[in-house]
């Protein structure tokens, strides 16, 4: 396992096998965007000294741009300590996104080495969070199912900063550990192979990640298994799950710190598998449906992050987990279902089965008594047509709530875009069923991710509530960039904890 340590040093006196600079470009003022020159970014002060002159025709005849995703190798002949340079580009800016994709970016260029020293920009707590965390990202790998497991992390890597031994950076590298531990769970767990990861094997892992927090501040899990969702009357849950040899499961968790001063509830989509159901999917859909759980992965992640940093904030979180299977015992489209709670929904297309598993939940979470609900969900492939694959949608029934989030997640470097929920999507959701309360899709291709929301609004009541569909960013099937890898990627857990940190503080 890697040791991660925050230093204060030169970087050009380093012994380290390699030293991480960042590169920056500096585009001409007309309208062309030609590069106007390349330097080194701040950290790497010593670097450029140590090299003198021979540094900008160097960097020129090797190509450095400094463009993002950027790595060049430069063997240092002894003009620094360390026997080899890594140069990244940070684009043209320097800011805490640049820097921590910079770094992820670094961690997978970096091979073959023991000890690694990241000079990159690190002046503040914010960079040097950055800094940690974008290479704790960048780094990981899924290899539990590879035959050949050689380790390929250094053994140590060393952060440079020239307030390395302040409180405030300190803090900071601590809480990108932290989070990025549990966005790397959150990979983990989506990229688990489905057959692998049923419902109740997924309920079991949320037992033992917490099990494994021995010394930190306590987190309560409950499990709900099918006989326990039954007589709690949760129509949704047991619907979708009916169809599966693997039954269906709830997971509370709750973090209650002594002088907490808000309370938050989540609520994530553990959908294990979608098959699609009786509305089957085409098969080429179905190859990544294994990642459909990743909603209550970062929810259970976040909350679990939250009680390590010991915010003073109560947390409530709910984790519906169901696998959406074909058999004679299978949901159809055309069923009824009686929510939690009591209201009727009239099943229209099975593979738009999430939102019945989050209705159930979203009740629960409305009996806790929060001060604003969060949901996260791999809801729709409309909020994918709509955003693409890298961006959030966020929807919810509160403004105040929603520049919160929308804060949040900026501050957390993930992208999330308010789209609205119109009134003729409420009263399409009310309308479209002739038998039933609600109508559970909508037949109308357009704006089913805003239908969507508008279903769920219904379990809310009256209390803040901001739902995010993270379909697009959940996983990624393409290469990796940045600090993402391909597969899965952890998304708003981040977000999250920085929603519950500002919940706290203004609360205070």
């Amino acid at each position: 396992m890697t040791a991660y340590k925050l230093r204060v040093g030169d970087p050009d006196r380093t012994r380290a096998d390699v030293v991480v600079v960042g590169a920056t470009r500096a585009l001409s003022e007309k309208a062309s965007g030609r590069s106007k020159g390349v330097r080194l970014a701040p950290g790497a002060e010593a670097v450029t000294t140590a090299f003198g002159r021979k540094l900008a025709p160097l960097l020129q005849s090797l190509g450095v741009e400094g463009k993002p995703g950027e790595v060049t190798k430069i063997p240092t002949n002894g003009v620094i300590k360390s026997p080899l340079l890594l140069v990244v580009g940070l684009g043209e800016s320097v800011d805490a996104e640049s820097v921590r994709r910079a770094s992820g970016v670094a961690a997978r260029a970096v091979s073959n080495a023991a000890s690694v020293a990241l000079a990159l920009p690190a002046d503040t707590a914010e960079l040097v969070r950055a800094v940690t965390e974008g290479y704790i990202l960048g780094g990981y790998e899924f290899t539990a199912y590879k035959s050949n497991r050689a380790a390929k992390a250094p053994v140590e890597v060393a952060v440079l900063s020239p307030i390395g031994r302040t409180v405030e950076a300190i803090a900071a590298a601590e809480t990108a550990e932290v989070l990025a531990q549990a966005r790397c769970l959150v990979r983990d767990w989506v990229n688990n192979p489905p057959g692998d990861f049923t419902p109740a094997k997924f309920a079991d892992a949320v037992v033992t990640a917490n099990k494994a927090r021995k010394g930190r501040p306590r987190v309560s899990v409950k499990v709900f298994d099918e006989t326990a969702l039954a007589e709690r009357g949760t129509g949704g849950i047991l619907g979708v799950g009916r169809g599966s040899a693997s039954p269906p499961r709830l997971v509370r968790l709750t973090y209650n710190p002594a002088g907490a001063k808000a309370h938050l509830a989540l609520v994530g989509k553990g959908i294990t598998y979608d098959s699609g159901g009786l509305s089957i999917k085409p098969a080429a859909s179905m190859t990544t449906m294994k990642m459909d759980m990743a909603g209550a992965a970062a929810v259970v992640a976040a909350t679990l992050s939250i009680a390590d940093l010991g915010l003073p904030i109560q947390v409530t979180a709910f984790a519906p987990m169901a696998e959406n299977m074909i058999s004679g015992n299978a949901t159809r489209p055309g069923d009824v279902l009686t929510m939690y709670g009591g209201k009727t929904v009239e099943v229209l297309n099975t593979d738009a089965e999430g939102r019945l598993v989050l209705a159930d939940a979203l009740g629960h979470a409305v009996e806790s008594k929060p001060d604003a609900i969060i949901d996260v969900a791999t809801l729709t492939g409309a909020c994918i047509m709509a955003l693409g694959d890298r961006v959030t949608g966020l929807m919810g029934n509160d403004d105040d709530l929603i520049d919160q989030v929308s804060a949040a997640a900026a501050q957390a470097g993930e992208m999330a875009w308010h789209l609205p929920i119109p009134d003729e999507m409420t009263e399409k959701v009310r309308s479209n069923s002739k038998v039933a309360d609600l109508a559970q899709h909508n037949s109308e291709r357009w704006g089913g991710a805003l239908y969507a929301a508008a279903f769920l609004q219904e379990f809310v009541g009256d209390l803040p509530w901001a739902h995010l569909d993270i379909a697009g960013p959940a996983y990624n099937e393409k290469a990796a960039y940045g600090y993402t890898p391909s597969g899965g990627t952890g998304a708003m857990v981040a977000t999250l904890v920085e929603l519950a940190t500002r919940m706290a503080e203004s609360a205070g």
